[in-house]
């Protein structure tokens, strides 16, 4: 089965209702061993991609995953990007933010972190986090310390969407290009990951008591997805919601989509002139003396 990665795709100001996007779809694999063979080769890919990324040295690109608990995102960053060199690639998560975070503005401690010309970046959760869990938690802007009156329910979200609009085409228009994955996993798939987690001595410590507790906020959080999804994707900076509840699945589909955007930019490694030629040629005859 060939990905159609339009299919995936949230087209700029459509009204995203999760109910109608699917968490699980038909394999694009036939089995483990032609699954392990399509991602192999889109790894290879990658990694030829992202050495001309490197060389070229005139586009960024990032990566945000977004998704609730256990949809898999360190698993999709360590699988599909596994052959991608270290030098090329930084990878961020971002937890609960600092006493320092809470005295910039929002965007400030993820902003830090953007990958400069020719490195792909990697966060893992965002600055949408201050539309998603803080959406769900009010309680958190108290600790951001804003005035009063941008507090409102009226105001901040709207605010914080244009916010980060206007951030990404600033972004894009200075050649960065981001591609944003929802992981949209099934509540009870979730459960399944859970108890899992939990039976399995070496998966642990994957288990938190507060899995459980915002597991109780689901339908807040699928509202503020729903809102974020369709404020936010736009043309230059796509939200892609990935059917999440077949890990594979879910990986093969990041891959394309990754490999369609670096499609998109028609790299090739830098040409050299006439004289930096004749210069190699120099160097390489006394090199064969």
């Amino acid at each position: 089965m060939k990905i159609k990665t339009k299919d995936f795709q949230v087209a700029e100001g459509d009204k995203v209702d999760l109910g109608k996007w699917p968490t699980r779809i038909e394999p694009v694999y036939d089995s483990k061993d032609d699954y392990k063979k399509l991602l192999k080769h889109a790894v290879r890919e990658l990694s030829r991609q992202q050495r001309m990324l490197y060389a070229g040295n005139q586009h960024a690109v990032l990566l945000i995953f977004q998704a609730m608990d256990a949809a898999g995102k360190d698993g999709a960053i360590r699988h599909v990007m596994s052959g991608i060199n270290p030098q090329g690639c930084q990878v961020f998560s971002f937890k609960h933010p600092s006493a320092e975070e809470l005295d910039h503005d929002f965007l400030w401690r993820t902003t830090r972190n953007l990958p400069e010309r020719g490195r792909i970046g990697i966060f893992n959760r965002s600055y949408y986090e201050e539309v998603l869990i803080v959406r769900v938690h009010p309680e958190i802007l108290i600790s951001e310390g804003l005035p009063d009156a941008l507090k409102k329910e009226s105001h901040i979200w709207r605010a914080r969407y244009r916010s980060i609009t206007d951030l990404e085409r600033h972004l894009h228009e200075n050649g960065t290009r981001i591609i944003k994955f929802f992981l949209h996993l099934s509540k009870d798939e979730q459960r399944k990951r859970f108890l899992d987690r939990i039976d399995d001595p070496e998966k642990n410590w994957k288990f938190s008591v507060d899995d459980i507790k915002e597991r109780q906020y689901w339908s807040a959080y699928r509202t503020a997805y729903e809102e974020c999804l369709s404020a936010t994707s736009t043309d230059h900076s796509p939200w892609y919601v990935v059917p999440a509840d077949d890990k594979k699945n879910a990986r093969l589909i990041v891959s394309e989509i990754i490999l369609d955007t670096f499609a998109d930019l028609k790299m090739s490694y830098p040409k050299v002139d006439a004289a930096r030629v004749q210069e190699l040629q120099s160097i390489r005859a006394q090199l064969v003396e």
